[in-house]
């Protein structure tokens, strides 16, 4: 573990503001200690993140605890007062992660621990050694070699840790019906939270669209097909690459005026590339990785397609969305839960190339239902999907749980 916590300013969340502080101070909020395997781009952390800065600072305080390490994307917490701390964890079960753990939040004394995914549920085991009186789950999505939620390993792992757990949150159905189903946890022991989208950051062009730094020839207006998100495995970005190729080539006249912008970073990119200019079509495509404009790029979007083989819940459909855009999913996990068949987008099966070929085609050949379906997404996020109704949700979670804490306490005292 880092000696000195990395923060955004010089005061880590962590300690007790009162200390120093005159006697007649108002006690400090409570601290959330939110573990996670790293704090990176994507989108559990971008949840983390959104929440952080939207809950009020007069009712809690924050520190995020990384297993594996952070990167810049820590700049996008915008309170001054988060601590942030790395166990630089080594692969593997390491115990002494868990007594650095356990030693890390025996100092701060969160009155919340809230791990997130898998690879963070061993967290609420050290946590409850250290006394943390509230103890919270996330589920966010699928694992890579658990697309479907039947690996018993997985669920026996998850059984193993759910003594150590007060309360769960989901982000989809989906997820909530494996927690019931396949972990044996009560119903009334999880909550079911929908991510939330930033309007303010995500929203329709106001005026022309605008390519930023995009490969296309000025005065050029393509019909644009884009994505976004990490390139990896469960993303399937080579599906969407083999079913644009397949576009290119069924559909007349499509080089004059069909483009795709693949945002995003990671292994999958080198093969999407490669299948792009195996199928001639690379020109025609602009892949240019991790870009820190997403918005604005979306803004140039026509159409937004996720090919995940695996999701909790979207980030990037909600943002597309808010973005007014028509939206292609794989009707996997809680995407089902977004898109509705129809009316803001289509779903289509996994790894099907050719079907997700013919529901591009849909759209490029379409425009009125580009219009129409994009409406539909944006009036969708600004009744279903707001960010305050998702930080409300939280913070609802957060006192009732406190509360009973208290209420567990005091009950425990002698007469």
């Amino acid at each position: 573990m880092h000696a000195r916590p990395a923060t955004l300013s010089d005061a880590p969340a962590g300690t007790a503001a009162a200390r120093g502080a005159p006697p007649c101070a108002p006690p400090a909020a409570p601290l959330i200690a939110h573990i996670i395997y790293r704090l990176d781009v994507g989108g559990l952390e971008n949840g983390v993140v959104n929440l952080i800065n939207r809950i009020p600072a007069e009712r809690y305080r924050h520190a995020i605890i990384c297993l594996a390490g952070y990167s810049d994307f820590r700049r996008r917490i915008e309170r001054g007062d988060v601590a942030i701390f790395d166990l630089d964890k080594p692969p593997g079960n390491s115990p002494i992660m868990h007594f650095k753990l356990w030693r890390l939040l025996r100092r701060l004394r969160p009155a919340i621990v809230h791990t997130r995914n898998l690879a963070a549920l061993e967290a609420a085991f050290p946590a409850a050694l250290a006394g943390v009186p509230v103890r919270i789950h996330g589920e966010h999505g699928r694992d890579v070699d658990d697309l479907d939620g039947t690996n018993a390993g997985r669920q026996r792992v998850r059984r193993l840790f759910k003594p150590f757990v007060h309360r769960y949150i989901t982000v989809s159905r989906d997820l909530a019906s494996y927690l019931e189903q396949k972990v044996d946890v009560a119903p009334s022991r999880i909550a079911q939270i929908y991510n939330g989208v930033n309007t303010d950051l995500f929203h329709p062009p106001q005026g022309a669209r605008e390519f930023p730094g995009w490969p296309w020839p000025d005065g050029e207006e393509p019909f644009v097909i884009g994505t976004v998100g990490r390139m990896q495995e469960v993303k399937d970005q080579v599906t969407l690459a083999s079913a644009f190729v397949s576009l290119m080539r069924q559909m007349p006249g499509a080089e004059r005026r069909v483009r795709l912008a693949m945002i995003g970073e990671g292994p999958l990119r080198e093969r999407a590339a490669g299948i792009l200019a195996e199928g001639g079509v690379a020109r025609f495509a602009w892949l240019p990785g991790n870009r820190n404009d997403v918005p604005r790029i979306m803004r140039g979007f026509d159409l937004f397609v996720l090919p995940s083989l695996a999701e909790g819940v979207s980030n990037t459909i909600l943002e597309a969305m808010a973005s007014g855009l028509p939206v292609v999913a794989t009707a996997v996990g809680g995407n089902p839960e977004l898109v509705e068949e129809g009316v803001t987008g289509t779903l289509v099966a996994p790894g099907d190339p050719e079907g997700m070929a013919a529901a591009l085609r849909a759209y490029v050949e379409n425009a009125e239902l580009c219009r129409c379906q994009g409406l539909a997404a944006l009036a969708t996020i600004e009744r279903r999907f707001g960010m305050d109704a998702m930080m409300n949700a939280y913070l609802e979670v957060y006192d009732d749980m406190l509360a009973d804490a208290g209420a567990a306490r005091a009950d425990r005292r002698p007469a």
